[in-house]
């Protein structure tokens, strides 16, 4: 069995309240094993046969619309994975843990278009960006919250969606892994 963890985006936000207790269930329902729910509400521990992360986004993002009625983004990552995006997160230990994020995407989005995220970015903040497997670096210097470096904004520039952490918790999360 492998150790994955499936990255929930748009959960317990704009009204998609979902109770981490229903979603354990509907991956216990699913024959998933060793379900937790950690850190904060859209990260999901699990163990599973080991098979090609995409597959089970797929399968997870039908679970949220047919269980829950909820259009969400799913990211999974193996351990090794999650592992990767931190120690080659290259803000690691340079900007604040609360303010470095990985980003993670559906898709390897193109030099091309990691090009045009960061041109159409400049002057709109302090944010530094840097790409990596099926994801994105991001220190965001001065917090997200006033950020525009929005994540619709990223994924109308990169063509695939995403969903982010910090590498703060992104650590909490590897400890339970």
């Amino acid at each position: 069995m492998t150790r994955y963890l499936a990255l929930f985006g748009s959960i317990n936000v704009g009204g998609n309240r979902l109770k981490m207790a229903d979603l354990r269930y509907a991956f216990e329902r699913e024959e998933f094993e060793n379900v937790e729910a950690v850190v904060a509400s859209g990260n999901v521990l699990f163990d599973f046969d080991d098979r090609p992360t995409e597959g089970l986004e797929e399968l997870f993002a039908y679970m949220m619309r047919e269980r829950f009625d909820i259009d969400s983004f799913v990211a999974v990552r193996t351990r090794e994975e999650v592992r990767a995006a931190v120690e080659d997160n290259p803000f690691v230990g340079v900007g604040e843990d609360k303010f470095v994020h990985t980003h993670f995407l559906e898709s390897q989005p193109s030099d091309e278009q990691f090009d045009k995220l960061v041109s159409d970015h400049q002057g709109r903040g302090e944010e530094k960006l840097a790409l990596g497997n099926r994801c994105l670096y991001i220190d965001y210097v001065n917090g997200v919250g006033d950020s525009k470096l929005t994540a619709a904004f990223i994924e109308r520039r990169l063509g695939c969606r995403g969903t982010a952490r910090n590498v703060r918790s992104l650590a909490r999360i590897l400890t339970k892994m």
